[in-house]
């Protein structure tokens, strides 16, 4: 099953702003598409990226956390990288330790 297109950023925040005016979640999804929780994640994201709630991080906190894990793992997969040529590099440099030495 294709995974639907997210809603546009001005729908989401409509819906915010019929929610803050007194609307409910569950009688907006039966005007509109969304489900009633769908509408009311909308709106705790809304009030954490405005500062409003501090239960959770905000918008901007959420991508340098994503941005942060992905560094990091390039920066695991090259101390790894790194790790193995320091170990080829010891064993070319250690002329004893090949295959065809005689001990």
């Amino acid at each position: 099953m294709p995974k639907r297109a997210p809603y546009p950023p001005e729908f989401r925040q409509q819906m915010v702003e019929l929610v803050r005016a007194g609307r409910s979640p569950e009688a907006l999804a039966w005007e509109f598409e969304p489900l009633g929780p769908t509408i009311r994640n909308w709106v705790v994201q809304a009030d954490r990226n405005e500062g409003i709630r501090r239960d959770g991080p905000s918008r901007s906190e959420q991508e340098e956390l994503r941005r942060l894990h992905r560094e990091n793992k390039q920066l695991r997969t090259e101390r790894e990288i790194l790790a193995r040529a320091t170990a080829w590099f010891a064993r070319e440099a250690d002329p004893g330790s090949g295959p065809f030495t005689s001990s």
